[in-house]
């Protein structure tokens, strides 16, 4: 796979919207430049006795529309230009939904499956005892990434509350105990199934039942979108994890493959499964599978050069964060594919750790039901404000996504007073 970085997709796609924007070279430097950022070492001892030091960051990339929002990451990946690409894609999604949140993003370079839960709580601790002076409720809300979970942000609601007094509202994605929100954990797979639906009604002409989805990526955002589309009638034909992809043309089994992975015996993947009618597909020719809609939910550049001409999809989903490369969405257009970029289609994560953030000041937890209603009403305006400005620029999903979302960051740094 050819290496296109996170930071090289980042600039790609806010170079182009702020070429239809005429946005001047003064005002790209102002926006672009993060506010802040800090980097730790994260010294770990070991059980075995020995000891490992990572590195740690937390980059805040702009906070014009309010406290920094983004989550935190423990992946042998992380380094610092992936974090200031996702914390600057953080701060466009906020405000393309229009929730009063900047962006950030934080990050271990540590695999987490190498550590025992003693060493993840203690990695976990030891990084926020590192950078909690620049957290707050008010001032920057982390929330669950790649390699973390619900348990990660307990641990964290726990270590900041050691410094500065218990307050949940520190961070969100946590636990239900701990003032976590009903419906955090579907959320981002949810918003991309409704965004996915909304976008093959309107683009495609397509009702759910005629649709065939294949999802890569089998974690909290593609399990739950997968969960979700088959629930709305679509016929889920493909989902992939670590271990390859796994495919049935006539639609998987979601309940069976999730008992599989989540067994007891085995190692947290879909390694080894097998049912009647599942083919296994090699991760090089996964994107290739026919499909109505492909939803790729796991990594970074996930579709690029190599294999962009093998994509037999009408409509992409970007269920990962930066997952389609310059390169590959330029001729990805050309080919007239739609592409509902990161910022819209994975916000509902966001939208919802806003719920939760809210329900955390206000000491009262909504239902649900309340909370499912309510995301689906701001991501799809978020949708539909994105359609209008398609239509005004005559550009792309992802063109207008950003445009729109940069304007509303320029003029929240007018009103401040920035220049």
């Amino acid at each position: 796979m050819p290496k296109v970085s996170a930071y090289e997709i980042a600039t790609g796609n806010f170079n182009k919207a702020a070429d239809i924007m005429g946005l001047s070279d003064e005002w790209r430097t102002l926006i672009r430049t993060p506010f802040r950022e800090m980097k730790v070492e994260v010294p770990l001892h070991r059980e075995d006795g020995t000891m490992t030091v990572f590195s740690g960051f937390r980059i805040q990339h702009n906070g014009a529309r309010g406290p920094f929002k983004g989550g935190i990451r423990f992946s042998p990946h992380v380094d610092e230009l992936e974090v200031r690409a996702l914390a600057e894609t953080m701060t466009y999604k906020t405000a393309l939904v229009d929730i009063p949140f900047g962006g950030g993003k934080g990050g271990v370079n540590v695999d987490p499956r190498t550590l025992t839960q003693m060493e993840l709580e203690h990695v976990t601790r030891r990084y926020v005892s590192r950078i909690h002076l620049i957290l707050g409720p008010n001032r920057d809300v982390p929330a669950p990434d790649m390699g973390t979970n619900a348990q990660t942000m307990a641990w964290i609601v726990d270590q900041y509350g050691r410094q500065h007094g218990y307050n949940p509202a520190v961070v969100t994605g946590k636990p239900l105990e701990l003032g976590g929100s009903p419906g955090r954990e579907q959320a981002t797979g949810r918003g991309v199934v409704m965004v996915g639906l909304a976008a093959a009604r309107d683009h495609l002409g397509m009702d759910p039942k005629e649709i065939k989805v294949v999802v890569q990526g089998f974690g909290n955002v593609g399990m739950n979108a997968a969960l979700l589309f088959a629930e709305a009638g679509c016929t889920v034909a493909a989902v992939s994890d670590i271990s390859g992809g796994y495919h049935n043309p006539n639609g998987l089994n979601l309940e069976e493959a999730i008992a599989f992975k989540n067994r007891e015996e085995g190692d947290g993947t879909l390694a080894g499964y097998s049912a009647s009618g599942v083919e296994f597909v090699a991760h090089e020719d996964f994107m290739g599978l026919d499909c109505d809609m492909l939803v790729p939910a796991a990594m970074e550049s996930a579709i690029h050069s190599d294999n962009m001409d093998t994509v037999k999809a009408k409509l992409i989903v970007e269920g990962a964060n930066l997952p389609v490369t310059p390169k590959a969405d330029e001729y990805l257009k050309e080919k007239g594919v739609l592409v509902v970029p990161d910022i819209l289609a994975n916000a509902g994560g966001v939208i919802v750790s806003y719920f939760e953030w809210s329900q955390n000041f206000q000491q009262y937890r909504w239902s649900e039901e309340d909370v499912n209603s309510r995301l689906e009403r701001i991501i799809i305006k978020a949708y539909d404000d994105v359609a209008v400005q398609m239509k005004r620029h005559e550009a792309s999903m992802r063109e207008s996504a950003f445009a729109l979302a940069i304007d509303r960051v320029v003029t929240a740094e007018k009103l401040r007073g920035a220049l």
